[in-house]
């Protein structure tokens, strides 16, 4: 039988696990991102970290098992790509500007995890890659005949 958590009592909107299985970032449908670890010494799960950038409702979250990357996406219409700092292990946000005009609905990141694609209600997807040259994350668009919402990407 499985094992029930109860991480509050807001609905998980969305979720991902890191690549040991061992950490949880879900959204308690709101703007923030919460990540938990499980403690197997106390067979229960531990807050470690709440991601605060987006200004609406986190819509997507993907998190990359090598690079240790977490990518985001929100109503706002906005992408975050989180790293986490090696000394204090703290999440750094870069935002990721998708260029759409209606709520970003999901994200996934490519299996090289040099790039992520982010869904929306504006039928369009958004590919986006880092440009180490000028720094930042740069969102392509794929507009092919695409009729309505994209609700998940693989």
């Amino acid at each position: 039988m499985a094992e029930v958590y109860s991480f509050g009592i807001n609905p998980v909107t969305t979720h991902a696990w890191n690549n040991t299985r061992q950490q949880l970032a879900f959204t308690p449908n709101n703007q923030e991102v919460h990540l938990y670890q499980y403690e197997k010494a106390a067979n229960d799960w531990s807050q470690l970290d709440v991601l605060d950038g987006h200004d609406l409702k986190v819509t997507g979250i993907d998190w990359a098992p090598n690079t240790n990357r977490i990518v985001t996406c929100s109503a706002d219409r906005n992408a975050y790509v989180w790293t986490q700092n090696n000394d204090d292990k703290k999440w750094k946000p870069t935002l990721v500007l998708l260029r759409i005009n209606r709520a970003a609905t999901c994200v996934k990141w490519s299996p090289l995890e040099n790039k992520f694609a982010a869904g929306s209600g504006a039928r369009l997807i958004s590919v986006c890659y880092f440009e180490s040259e000028n720094d930042w994350w740069v969102a392509k668009h794929i507009k092919k005949p695409i009729k309505s919402t994209i609700t998940c990407l693989d």
